[in-house]
């Protein structure tokens, strides 16, 4: 059953079935690492809901968003919640394959691509159609392709952020080099002090120099399972767009 979420920013509010795959802090946290220029035109691949440009959208002013969604239902309530919100003349929902961007989007035009994808490989026994194994596992499309898209995508210099889990960081670092897009800064992500990290968020650059910065970890929760001061800091966030 379908219920209307509010995001807590700027009256925002979200569509989602928690029957299905609802959003979690990770697309949280991708969305507010995004550095903005005014203007940009930016593509979120795999947008499920449309979490990510429409809390892009509420941070910043003048940038323009489009997100692609393979599954009906999850595409039908993405662009429902465009509408809800009133953001019709910002974002654009696309329903298609990540596999076959080329037929939907224009080349090499784009300023900011972002994509929470699938994190997990794909296992023996997945239903191809069940929406949160699409969700998880690299069931509609792998790593390779996201990168491969994203990078099909930017215009020279432009940005790539991605969220995804630190045991994947070879593979990561691997396909944005094979297809042109250098990883730039890298944040691990920590649930506690003390924890390993079990999220990582890097930026890459379309044609860019070959030179890594490795950034401070974020720490999500304090000992008592409140917010640090670092995380609330990026959820405070009034704009996004410099």
């Amino acid at each position: 059953m379908e219920r209307i979420d509010d995001l807590q920013l700027k009256g925002l509010k979200i569509i989602q079935n928690p029957e299905g795959f609802c959003f979690g802090i990770d697309a949280v946290l991708l969305a507010n690492h995004v550095k903005l220029k005014p203007k940009d035109r930016v593509v979120d691949l795999g947008t499920g809901t449309g979490i990510i440009p429409i809390l892009l959208a509420g941070k910043s002013r003048t940038c323009t968003f489009q997100g692609l969604e393979l599954q009906d239902p999850v595409f039908d309530m993405a662009r429902r919640s465009v509408v809800l919100n009133h953001l019709e003349d910002r974002i654009q929902m696309v329903q298609g394959d990540i596999k076959a961007l080329g037929k939907m989007f224009p080349k090499s035009i784009y300023d900011v691509v972002t994509a929470n994808p699938p994190y997990m490989h794909r296992e023996g026994l997945i239903n191809p159609k069940d929406a949160k194994a699409i969700s998880r596992h690299e069931v509609a499309c792998d790593l390779e392709d996201v990168v491969r898209g994203a990078a099909g995508l930017l215009r020279t210099h432009g940005r790539f952020y991605m969220i995804h889990r630190p045991n994947r960081l070879v593979d990561i670092m691997f396909y944005m080099r094979k297809h042109d897009v250098e990883p730039k800064e890298l944040t691990m992500i920590q649930s506690k002090k003390g924890k390993a990290p079990n999220l990582l968020i890097i930026e890459g650059k379309k044609g860019s120099k070959k030179e890594l910065k490795i950034k401070t970890p974020l720490i999500i929760y304090q000992e008592d399972g409140s917010y640090t001061e670092e995380t609330l800091a990026l959820y405070n966030q009034e704009n996004l767009e410099r």
